[in-house]
């Protein structure tokens, strides 16, 4: 059965566009031109992706968002016409999973849709629960808990946990994780939304997220997740 995607944008033109070339490679493509139509169109057709502009009339791409986000982990590639960083972080802080910068090829937009559809439906060989110190990932329900207590993680932000948490003390590189995240499909320029990615994440697991104690910092590195935790989540001597 074809993936459903869901294109919003208020640029008619851009819309048929996207939503021509995506069909001719295989896709099932609806449409909306904000966000307040988005939400109903999201809601009857239950989208496998969401292609989302951020600055549309009526309700923009962020408070899109804010709402939706509450009713289904849904992946969301973020467009984006605007050259400031706090966009962009805003987006990928708010849920989503990616961004592409207006103007873009066709080529990388259906590229980097196959990579997160192909990041939320793998299937893993790993077994179904990890639990480490006060953390426990369960990859079959794709659920977290800290200390007992749910967390709700985006697939991106799961995933980052998910790999970090198999190999405790192994430090990944951001372009390790991108690429685990995007298989082949990875583009200059990209490698700093694993930071923003990192930075939400800590916020939702760490105590202190200024003073992480699961995911470590190696600086000029990378990432790793602490190798000398005990179950209590303290440092082992």
């Amino acid at each position: 059965m074809s993936k459903t995607i869901l294109v919003v944008d208020d640029e008619k033109a851009l819309r048929e566009l996207v939503r021509a070339y995506l069909t001719e490679e295989g896709f099932r493509v609806v449409t909306a031109p904000n966000g307040r139509e988005a939400l109903f169109v999201a809601r009857y057709e239950k989208p496998d992706l969401i292609i989302l502009d951020l600055m549309m009339p009526e309700m923009d791409g962020f408070d899109f968002i804010r709402v939706y986000s509450r009713e289904a982990e849904t992946p969301i590639i973020v467009l984006t016409a605007k050259l400031e960083e706090s966009e962009k972080v805003l987006g990928l802080e708010l849920g989503a999973d990616d961004y592409v910068t207006k103007p873009f090829g066709m080529r990388e937009l259906t590229a980097r849709v196959r990579a997160v559809l192909r990041r939320a439906t793998k299937t893993r060989t790993e077994s179904d629960v990890v639990r480490l110190a006060g953390v426990t990932l369960d990859r079959a329900g794709r659920m977290v808990q800290v200390d007992g207590k749910r967390v709700d993680l985006t697939p991106s932000e799961f995933d980052i946990l998910n790999f970090l948490i198999s190999s405790p003390g192994r430090v990944f590189s951001r372009l390790d994780l991108l690429e685990q995240m995007q298989g082949e499909d990875v583009f200059d320029g990209y490698e700093r939304t694993i930071d923003v990615h990192v930075r939400h994440l800590r916020k939702k697991i760490e105590p202190d997220p200024r003073n992480p104690i699961y995911i470590e910092t190696v600086y000029g590195v990378g990432y790793r997740f602490a190798p000398d935790l005990d179950h209590s989540g303290e440092k082992t001597p």
